[in-house]
């Protein structure tokens, strides 16, 4: 029988500094887009997930400091969190419900795929079965209306997905930050896996500020 692993989920919000051996100490590390818990919460990095439509995927590929920063160099893999098949069917409902996000849907999937190759680095593309699941466990919740659920909750369906027999835990996760998120509704969701022992929250860490994306 494979032995456990232990994975660790770790979003950009507040984390407490106990926190970062746990975390170094972790078999697979996964953090977001521009990592900005690294340092305080640990170094170990392998996996860095991102938005790869819209502006944070720009942002970043446009960026020489995310390129060269020490979390995306040590990562061995660069997950794109967003499907393109998805996102090129929300183009066109978007363009009426929420015409301001024009540029949302905008897909950068290859870029990431030749910069991560270029890097030496693996590129995966979390597949849209995993965006429906989420979807439709949040469901559950009764959500307010919105446009897609985070990149953290996206990334933790499928690490529990993938990993059902290993240990997972999420740190940095405040369920909060942009508007057409549906941070109550996945504070709730991830409540419930912890309260059914799917995953565990690190003691002390992301109750408060943002985190995920």
């Amino acid at each position: 029988m494979r032995a456990k692993r232990r994975i660790m989920i770790v979003g950009n919000g507040e984390i407490a500094k106990s926190a970062a051996e746990e975390i170094n100490a972790a078999d697979l590390v996964v953090r977001f887009n521009d990592c900005r818990s690294y340092g305080i919460a640990g170094v170990k990095t392998d996996v860095v997930a991102v938005c790869n439509t819209g502006r944070p995927a720009k942002q970043m590929l446009g960026s020489a400091e995310w390129r060269n920063s020490p979390a995306v160099t040590s990562a061995s893999e660069i997950w794109s969190v967003r499907d393109p098949r998805k996102f090129a069917a929300l183009r066109g409902p978007l363009a009426i419900s929420h015409p301001e996000l024009d540029d949302f849907c905008d897909d950068y999937t290859e870029q990431f795929t030749s910069f991560a190759m270029e890097a030496g680095k693996g590129h995966g593309i979390i597949d849209q079965a995993v965006h429906d699941a989420a979807d439709a466990a949040l469901s559950r919740y009764h959500p307010a209306p919105y446009v897609v659920p985070s990149s953290g909750m996206i990334v933790i369906m499928e690490v529990l997905g993938g990993h059902p027999e290993d240990d997972i835990a999420i740190a940095g996760f405040g369920h909060v930050g942009w508007e057409w998120h549906p941070f109550a509704a996945e504070r709730q969701l991830v409540d419930h896996y912890a309260r059914t022992g799917r995953l565990r929250r690190l003691e002390g860490t992301g109750m408060n500020k943002a985190g995920g994306e």
